[in-house]
């Protein structure tokens, strides 16, 4: 089938199920994987291919792609048989704060806690069984677009500890556009009370994510500017 130019496309998996023109960039799955830096941070210009390579990574990864190594066929990573066997086995969390665009601290807050609260929908499914203690349950029935800081502030990493015991895997979390909201925070006048909420080191519901935790396989974060 001829392929065509798809201009703009940011999924993985539609790029390779539409026959779009694509570069090939998937060695950067195996140079990033054995590394095995702690965190990992890419900062680039706008429309430069982040979210593309993140969703490239979501959908080598996760499990939710099992048996789909159909669409890494004659791609540079599929000629080595060692990353064709980690294929589709590893809990993924691909959270993007791209559309925190606000012009208020509440309101870039609510979004933020919006889109984790999307995030846990997706895990549901752990309300069943015994994965989960009763207070666990209940903290997870407690994540919403209203929750304290105290709760959004290891929100991610919980969610993150929670699937590694589902799986019994270390849960790989990518981050794109981890810095939008403050960019955002920066230019409408409330960037202290974000990165107050946001946190540094092993605070907040960013700083939290991000550092070191037997459940999390190497944290990757993309954005356009220097991490602070």
């Amino acid at each position: 089938m001829k392929k065509t130019v798809g201009i703009g496309h940011q999924d993985f998996d539609v790029v390779r199920k539409e026959y779009c023109f694509y570069i090939d960039k998937t060695r950067f799955i195996e140079k990033w994987w054995n590394e095995k830096d702690i965190v990992t941070l890419i900062t680039r210009p706008r429309r430069f291919g982040k979210t593309l390579n993140m969703s490239m990574i979501e959908t080598f990864f996760s499990i939710q792609y099992k048996d789909r190594g159909d669409l890494f066929q004659g791609l540079k990573i599929w000629q080595t048989e060692d990353f064709r066997k980690l294929q589709g086995t590893y809990p993924v969390l691909f959270i993007s704060f791209v559309d925190v665009k606000e012009t208020s601290f509440s309101q870039a807050r609510k979004k933020i806690c919006s889109i984790i609260k999307n995030v846990y929908d997706r895990y549901v499914f752990l309300l069943e069984g015994n994965t989960l203690s009763e207070t666990e349950k209940s903290d997870f029935r407690n994540i919403s677009a209203k929750m304290e800081n105290y709760q959004a502030s290891n929100s991610i990493r919980t969610l993150s500890n929670y699937l590694f015991r589902y799986y019994a895997k270390k849960v790989i979390i990518l981050l794109d556009e981890y810095d939008t909201p403050m960019q955002e925070a920066y230019v409408n006048g409330y960037w202290q009370e974000l990165a107050s909420f946001k946190g540094k080191k092993s605070e907040g519901y960013c700083g939290s994510s991000v550092t070191a935790d037997r459940g999390q396989a190497f944290p990757l974060l993309a954005g356009q500017g220097r991490g602070r």
